[in-house]
């Protein structure tokens, strides 16, 4: 069994978010127990929830790029094909304005989602750290479990019991950084039945925590089984051990719920992966007369085999990880489901052609701000030059000097900057539409 500090994440900025979304768990928590029901699978499908109705603008604009892209592409792809194999100054910089402009009508960023998954992923990655180490984050757990740490390590051998647990030796250094941690992280993550074997052992079933048993004794159930206990489920338990011991004690309903949870883990993966806007394939291009794209075509092929093998890795994982966390695994993607069906409605009752001239109007008020004329711009950007067709005719002139060419440099610059800021996008607007005015 694999072992984590109970000592909060230390790395730099993560750790202020991971900080923040344990707060609001212990909220959760404190607000559940407030209510008479203070339960771990509660408090994860709860603060699951709330972390993705938060991400939710920024899920709307992921999804929303995602739609127009479908529309977006085709245009992209017939800019690429016009200036395919042009490598000159000019040909380069009409690619750019156009592949611009076009990205401006559908009023999306070139780096499309990028920024939006670059937030969501310290957040999620934060949101899995603070469900797998509960006790560093829930002050009620972590209290409960530190009991039980305070007798093992007043007992003869008991470090070297609870350390003997870790099947992964590089965790044993926890151990001689800060032992009570260590124990309580390593109890955190104990099956049923170590814990019980560790409790005869050790003398922890009589233990207490606010005049309430913290280990089920007898009759009397315990407040860490109580906090466990999700549909007869014991989420701190692996779904894997819960099927052992199910099988073993001839408990086939509790069976059938451990299996449900990779398996469900899997099929909402999948379903996540159908809700997605698709990207047209070759064949479709094809018959709609698109340009295909070799590059875009491979990327396709490799997200399709992702998103097959995806669901089956959520599986495994939540097959051998604390049932927690195939519960949040679980969670997590109905809720993106249910997004992004609502985000499909909301994008197919758009006017896209209303958009997309909105958008223009915004684009052209933005470049005459910075001093350029769109019309001008729009006509320089797609004039096939004369210089440009000249490269063909197998002319050949005469080489220049190194001098001759450091002139013509400064000339040109001098020309092309004219009016306008040195490596500013007026200036470069201004280049393309003096050079074919000069041509």
């Amino acid at each position: 069994m694999d072992l984590m500090l109970l000592t909060q994440n230390s790395t730099p900025i993560f750790k202020y978010i991971v900080k923040l979304l344990g707060l609001i768990m212990n909220g959760i928590f404190e607000f559940l127990n407030l209510i008479g029901i203070p339960n771990i699978g509660l408090s994860i499908i709860l603060f699951t929830i709330v972390i993705y109705l938060l991400l939710m603008p920024l899920t709307i604009k992921q999804q929303r790029f995602s739609k127009l892209s479908a529309r977006m592409n085709p245009e992209l792809q017939v800019i690429q094909a016009k200036y395919k194999g042009k490598q000159d100054q000019a040909s380069m910089m009409a690619l750019n304005m156009e592949t611009k402009a076009v990205y401006a009508k559908y009023g999306v960023s070139p780096s499309g989602s990028c920024l939006q998954l670059l937030i969501q992923m310290p957040i999620l990655l934060a949101l899995y750290r603070v469900i797998y180490a509960m006790p560093a984050y829930v002050t009620k757990i972590g209290e409960a479990f530190g009991i039980l740490a305070d007798k093992i390590m007043q007992a003869a051998n008991g470090v070297e019991e609870v350390r003997a647990l870790s099947s992964a030796a590089y965790f044993t250094k926890n151990f001689d950084i800060n032992v009570r941690n260590a124990i309580i992280d390593t109890l955190n993550k104990t099956s049923s039945l170590d814990m019980a074997a560790l409790a005869e052992k050790f003398g922890l079933s009589d233990l207490t925590y606010n005049g309430r048993l913290i280990l089920t004794n007898g009759s009397e159930k315990g407040l860490i089984d109580i906090y466990n206990n999700f549909l007869g489920l014991n989420i701190g338990n692996s779904p894997m051990d819960t099927m052992k011991t199910a099988f073993a004690a001839g408990n086939y309903l509790l069976l059938a719920g451990a299996i449900a949870i990779p398996v469900l883990a899997a099929l909402t993966q999948w379903l996540n992966y159908k809700l997605m806007p698709q990207p047209a394939s070759s064949d479709d291009r094809k018959k709609k007369q698109q340009p295909t794209n070799d590059t875009a075509e491979a990327m396709q092929q490799s997200m399709k085999m992702m998103n097959t093998l995806m669901p089956i890795m959520s599986a495994w994982f939540c097959l051998t990880l604390p049932a927690g966390m195939g519960l949040y695994w679980v969670i997590g993607a109905v809720v993106r489901s249910i997004q992004q069906v609502v985000i499909n409605k909301h994008i197919d009752s758009m006017d896209i052609d209303a958009e997309i001239e909105k958008n223009v109007e915004k684009y052209k008020e933005k470049m005459k701000k910075q001093g350029i004329d769109p019309a001008k711009l729009q006509a320089a950007a797609k004039t096939n030059t004369k210089n440009l067709a000249s490269q063909n005719t197998g002319v050949k002139r005469p080489a220049k000097t190194e001098e001759e060419k450091a002139e013509d440099i400064k000339k040109a610059t001098e020309y092309y900057n004219k009016n306008a800021k040195p490596g500013s996008l007026a200036s470069k607007a201004n280049m393309v539409k003096q050079y074919n005015e000069k041509n």
